[in-house]
């Protein structure tokens, strides 16, 4: 239950149904009392909010910092194990295989398999509990992508209980133990994810997947217009500050190098 009202009230403080709410608002104001400065001013600022994190350079302004705190993984250290966290994903046979992992899921499960050929003899641990309606658990989508992609199921672990990273960082400390290991997830969800891991005692060697944030040359237009997909940019910033705000309250937030 805690679960489901966590996802749930998260939802809704992600900038898009959190503006999208302060605007209902603000037309319930508008139609319907005499607070028409006060619907006013909540309209101007939810519109003007919604317009600049549309942008690119304010939304990869913000998700920048959070993405650039460890470098994508070039080989320094081998390893018995990769281990990569669950995300959005759906199951349906008749789709591509890699049709089904959502977002970031699939950066994340290509840069698996990436490390995994760098460390032959390397077993990957795909981790992750079923969404509510579906008999495929989010392990077992990776695993099956990782497959069609040509690694065999006997170098395939899957932990298919956790529901979120803490979860996953218990699950991971008894499925393989003290051991060095490449954590793979997305590189904004990475220093969160590390203090989960670290907290569990265990020695997760980041391994960034799926940045977003754009600092290559792009068209003029791309940074002038707003865009879809400079929101989401700007979704991720949002929801990995709740999250990071719900570990320090569990009280797993501590600096990444302590235990």
């Amino acid at each position: 239950m805690l679960f489901m009202l966590k996802k749930y009230l998260g939802g809704l403080m992600l900038p898009l149904p959190f503006l999208l709410l302060v605007m209902a608002l603000a037309l319930a104001l508008l139609w319907w009392s005499r607070w028409q400065r006060t619907a006013k001013g909540l309209l101007t600022v939810s519109w003007l909010a919604l317009f600049l994190l549309s942008l690119q350079p304010v939304a990869d302004g913000l998700l920048k910092p959070i993405e650039s705190a460890y470098p994508t993984w070039r080989g320094e250290e081998k390893v018995d194990y990769v281990v990569v966290l669950g995300g959005g994903y759906t199951w349906n046979p008749q789709w591509a295989p890699s049709s089904n992992l959502i977002n970031n899921s699939l950066p994340r499960v290509t840069e698996g398999v990436r490390l995994w050929h760098a460390n032959p003899g390397a077993k990957l641990v795909f981790t992750g509990a079923p969404a509510v309606t579906n008999p495929v658990s989010t392990a077992e989508a990776g695993a099956r992508v990782a497959e069609s992609l040509g690694v065999p199921r006997s170098d395939i672990i899957t932990l298919d209980t956790p529901r979120d990273t803490e979860d996953e960082a218990a699950a991971v400390a008894k499925a393989i133990g003290q051991q060095p290991f490449l954590l793979v997830t997305s590189a904004s969800h990475l220093p969160r994810a590390m203090r989960f891991f670290q907290h569990q005692g265990l020695k997760p060697i980041p391994a960034p997947a799926n940045q977003m944030a754009v600092e290559s040359p792009l068209n003029p237009w791309e940074k002038a217009l707003p865009s879809p997909l400079w929101l989401m940019h700007s979704d991720r910033v949002g929801y990995e500050t709740l999250g990071r705000i719900w570990q320090w309250l569990k009280g797993a937030s501590g600096d990444p190098g302590e235990q």
